[in-house]
């Protein structure tokens, strides 16, 4: 049995992240340079703390010095890996049992300093972390003029239920 609400978290994150890279891809060109590379800054960063947490749930040294890459990725990249990633959350969450919700693990920060939390507070970490960076990548797509990707947990919900009708 999945582990309710963070395998519903994680698929939405899913859904949101796909959603949002599709609107970028497709006004690539009506994005002004300093603007792209702002997108560029955030999705790196939404993608690298995804893959720090993802070590740390998986009880590996993740070995960052900061959360986000040195080069900065060009924006194909990053789609991609953010599809790889998304993937392996919404795995990882419908595997989780009640048990390992609440397994506390310890980590160290992308700083050096020490941390510690559940694997559910992580999820919820990624979740949320991902939620407030879309929201700043939405705001920079309306400056330019461009409508971006619905990215609320109740269109999620809805597209969910039509599906299953479906």
């Amino acid at each position: 049995m999945p582990a309710y609400p963070y395998d519903t978290l994680m698929r939405y994150k899913r859904w949101a992240t796909n959603g949002l890279t599709e609107a970028i891809a497709a006004n690539l060109r009506r994005i002004g340079d300093p603007d792209l590379v702002l997108i560029r800054r955030l999705l790196d960063h939404i993608q690298t703390v995804d893959e720090i947490f993802g070590d740390n749930l998986e009880g590996r040294a993740h070995g960052r010095r900061a959360a986000r890459s040195f080069e900065l990725p060009e924006f194909e990249t990053l789609a991609r890996k953010a599809i790889v990633t998304a993937d392996w959350y919404v795995s990882y969450a419908d595997l989780l049992g009640p048990a390992g919700r609440d397994e506390i693990v310890d980590f160290t920060y992308s700083n050096g300093a020490p941390g510690r939390m559940s694997r559910g507070d992580m999820l919820l970490h990624v979740a949320m972390h991902g939620t407030y960076h879309r929201g700043n990548i939405g705001v920079i797509l309306q400056k330019n003029g461009i409508e971006p990707n619905a990215d609320r947990l109740t269109d999620f919900l809805a597209a969910e239920r039509t599906l299953e009708a479906a």
